[in-house]
């Protein structure tokens, strides 16, 4: 993991921060460090834009007027700025609020529910059309830069603090470290002052702690929906039989191989067989599928338990739309040995609710 931010991640920090405070003077001296730094014109066009989701149209709409300045100046003086990418088209095969949903999830590391929602369902459903459908899709800026924005304007924003720990925990879910936070509050002290990045640190500090009871079970973060012990590094080891990402922490390498392996959504690992010794799954969290060559699949959830006789061709794995956790238990035998087939296709495992 990259632990220091890049020049462009650092110019986006005070564009972010300026536009969501309506600071437009200092705003147009950092969108012209930006263009200078490597930001593309569409990149900065992509972070005005988004961030009207998070400090309203008026502050939004007020940073692409000083941007268009901007440009106006820099072309008068001959000078020529990347414009950059398009955004690619968006899928027709799905609605936004379907592309949304997925998206949501695969931020946050698991379905997002609560009692907010269900009291003003229809802003769930904003969120997840259009925020999380209609933006986060557009692959002009990835979801790092995204949420680089996003935390450096929440962190601009008085009184907004819980949006603004959560956003810190979405971004070291999709690949921000530790130290590019803290990084980015040094750039706040230096950009907004003391009384902003003092308040940015303080939440940091409360993300890189929550709650130590809580991270008994996922030290991490909480990605595995429920798994119940911590999740373990990325399973390197065992990828190349896997369609997406996985995790595994060995709770036993003596006498009986214990591991704990957390899915995310979408992730399975490839056919399989047990010779001789076979294997039995303990559902700790999620959601997720386990299927037997020629049967139907079977939904898995916490508490279930699978018992997977020797020579038995199988696969098992996440739903689309949920992280899914199981402990693995090997059953020893004498010459016990695992064989890898052919990967579950795409076509059979998209057929799955």
């Amino acid at each position: 993991m990259q632990d220091h931010l890049n020049a462009k991640q650092r110019a986006i920090i005070p564009i972010a921060a300026f536009t969501a405070n309506g600071d437009l003077i200092r705003l147009k001296t950092a969108l012209s460090d930006g263009l200078d730094a490597g930001l593309t014109v569409n990149e900065i066009k992509e972070i005005l834009v988004q961030l009207y989701a998070y400090a309203g149209f008026p502050r939004s709409l007020n940073g692409i007027s000083t941007f268009m300045a901007v440009m106006n100046e820099r072309g008068g003086k001959g000078i020529k700025d990347e414009i950059g990418k398009e955004a690619s088209p968006m899928p027709t095969s799905k609605s936004s609020l379907q592309m949304g949903t997925k998206n949501q999830t695969q931020l946050v590391g698991q379905p997002v529910t609560g009692p907010l929602y269900d009291f003003a369902p229809i802003i769930d459903q904003f969120l997840k059309a259009h925020l999380f459908g209609d933006i986060f899709q557009r692959d002009v800026l990835n979801w790092q830069d995204r949420e680089l924005a996003t935390v450096a304007a929440l962190a601009a924003i008085e009184g907004v603090n819980p949006q603004l720990q959560g956003h810190m925990a979405i971004g070291m879910h999709n690949g921000l470290s530790p130290g590019q936070l803290r990084e980015l509050v040094d750039i706040l002290q230096i950009e907004c002052g003391a009384k902003v990045a003092d308040n940015a640190g303080a939440v940091l500090d409360q993300v890189l702690k929550i709650p130590k009871v809580k991270n008994m079970s996922q030290k991490n973060d909480d990605a595995a929906n429920g798994g119940i012990f911590y999740r373990g590094d990325k399973n390197d080891k065992y990828a190349k039989y896997f369609t997406g990402t996985s995790y595994l922490n060995m709770l036993s390498t003596e006498r009986v191989f214990i591991g704990n392996v957390t899915f995310e959504p979408g992730c399975r690992n490839f056919w399989h067989i047990h010779h001789k010794g076979g294997q039995i799954l303990l559902v700790t969290g999620g959601r997720g599928w386990y299927q037997e060559w020629g049967k139907p699949a079977r939904e898995l959830h916490a508490g279930d338990v699978v018992n997977i006789a020797p020579e038995t061709k199988h696969w098992h794995g996440a739903a689309k739309d949920s992280w899914f956790s199981h402990v693995a238990v090997e059953v020893p035998a004498e010459g016990g040995s695992n064989e890898w087939l052919e990967p579950v296709s795409d076509d059979e495992y998209n057929r799955l609710p």
